[in-house]
């Protein structure tokens, strides 16, 4: 299953060996709902309640790379759902916090990661769009939702050279974005690629 899912990253261009390796020691089948489990080498988005789903794994990866995580940086994360991306952010980063609308996502997102034995990293249930000021600054920051505009705390709580991804929302189709921050100010760096996420729901969005 994970050598399927490494392959598709390939195919959407990913070639970081750290996120590959981390791609192939996390078995999606662990990070979705029992009922979806025969689904979990596909990539494709799979529904996890609440009208939300977990992202297709190559896009997930496509997002991730762009980061271009070290084992020292901090990561915040918006969007925790079951916790397969925050699975693999934990691979590449030293501490990961993530934020989570849905209790019971987050309540899933935790057993599923403590079952893996994945330890840095701490769920939260909140709004993501005022992120996470008592532990910021962030080295990254990567939202799982579309938002006509970066969220103003997200923009804040990144640290000085940090890097934030993003769906930006248009009439066509959600825009995956890579932004950096440089001399205090958050600067537009490239369009990652088109896809189709839920709307951003919360005091900032």
């Amino acid at each position: 299953m994970a050598k399927t899912l490494v392959e598709a990253a390939r195919r959407m261009g990913v070639t970081d060996p750290r996120l590959l390796a981390a791609i192939a020691a996390t078995p999606r089948d662990r990070f979705v709902p029992p009922r979806s489990v025969a689904r979990a080498e596909r990539d494709e988005p799979i529904p996890i309640g609440h009208g939300q789903p977990t992202s297709q794994p190559s896009l997930v990866a496509q997002m991730i790379e762009a980061l271009l995580l070290t084992e020292t940086d901090v990561v915040l994360e918006v969007g925790t759902g079951y916790g397969y991306q925050t699975a693999l952010l934990a691979h590449l980063a030293d501490r990961v916090y993530s934020v989570e609308r849905y209790a019971d996502l987050a309540e899933h997102a935790r057993a599923n990661l403590a079952a893996m034995g994945v330890a840095n990293v701490e769920v939260v249930v909140g709004d993501g769009t005022a992120g996470l000021p008592e532990h910021a600054p962030f080295d990254a920051v990567i939202v799982s939702a579309a938002a006509a505009t970066v969220p103003a705390p997200l923009a804040e709580q990144l640290a000085e050279g940090g890097r934030l991804v993003i769906p930006i929302a248009s009439v066509v189709a959600d825009v995956v974005t890579l932004y950096a921050k440089r001399r205090g100010r958050l600067e537009r760096r490239r369009a990652l690629t088109p896809a189709q996420f839920v709307p951003l729901v919360g005091k900032y969005a």
